[in-house]
């Protein structure tokens, strides 16, 4: 079977400028014959469309240094949202951490904001928090976690694999992070003196989620036994734990911080890990 997918380019206003997003529909078990049929439909109906189908939504974050079509050419994923009947929005945010940056572009108010909006408006994304998830690698891994924290409303579970790049909830992890000599980590970040209690301190976002008892998603932690940012992943989980977060928290043996690992966990993060209904929303 073949997933629909596509590349689409447009202008955002709070980016201002233009940016490319990649939409993958499960359409191959709706034109074959073979898959899932609506329950309404006869027998011999071959092309079980309709109006007004939708899809639950996974959002599809990318690592650092790539961009919206690595996570397909390098994984087996459009088999896996196939087989799990689910559409994925990969956007482009280049090495922004998924964070409002320093030098100005407001990548976090996009993803938050204006990319939902322009998902449920052009494309067939089902509406509402129990059909919306978010799943990172590595930098999209910690951007998964860190969207889910400071925006709990919009997702109904998230799945951090080899995350704790850049964005962490360990604030002295994040301090030393700030003296690496990446310039794109450099050039992003908040200052040292301007990050305990502002928007990106992760910690701060958590503490609040639970001292305020608000519905936060539930959280799924992968990382590779031999990641080299293994331990900095698991102080996250671990500081999330003593909150009181209902985590799922995994080290895969032997693996490291490469799309083997990740191939094998988005599968499991779609076929086990998310709450996912697997079939198509007909809205009344």
């Amino acid at each position: 079977m073949t997933m629909g997918i596509l590349r689409f380019n447009f202008r955002s206003e709070i980016l201002g400028m233009s940016t490319n997003i990649t939409i993958c529909y499960p359409t191959g078990s709706l034109t074959t014959g073979l898959g899932f049929r609506h329950p309404g439909f006869s027998d011999d109906w071959k092309q079980p469309y309709e109006l007004g189908m939708k899809f639950q939504t996974v959002y599809l974050l990318h690592g650092g240094g790539e961009d919206d079509t690595v996570p397909y050419r390098y994984t087996r994923l459009e088999q896996y949202a196939e087989e799990n009947m689910v559409m994925l929005v990969s956007p482009s945010v280049n090495d922004s951490f998924y964070m409002n940056t320093k030098y100005g572009i407001k990548y976090f108010d996009y993803l938050t904001q204006e990319l939902p909006q322009v998902v449920k408006s052009l494309f067939a994304s089902a509406p509402r928090r129990e059909n919306t998830f978010i799943v990172g690698m590595a930098m999209g891994g910690s951007g998964a976690l860190g969207l889910g924290l400071m925006k709990p409303d919009l997702y109904e579970a998230v799945v951090d694999l080899s995350g704790g790049i850049g964005v962490t909830l360990d604030r002295e992890e994040y301090i030393r992070s700030l003296h690496w000599h990446f310039p794109r980590v450099r050039h992003t970040l908040l200052g040292e003196s301007d990050f305990v209690g502002s928007e990106h301190d992760l910690r701060w976002f958590a503490e609040k989620n639970m001292s305020d008892g608000v519905d936060v998603p539930k959280i799924f932690i992968g990382v590779g036994e031999k990641d080299f940012i293994r331990d900095r992943v698991r102080e996250d989980y671990e500081i999330l734990k003593k909150l009181g977060y209902n985590l799922v928290y995994e080290e895969a043996r032997n693996m490291k911080h490469d799309f083997d690992m990740w191939d094998v966990y988005l599968k499991k993060a779609l076929s086990k890990w998310l709450p996912l209904k697997r079939k198509p929303i007909y809205e009344t």
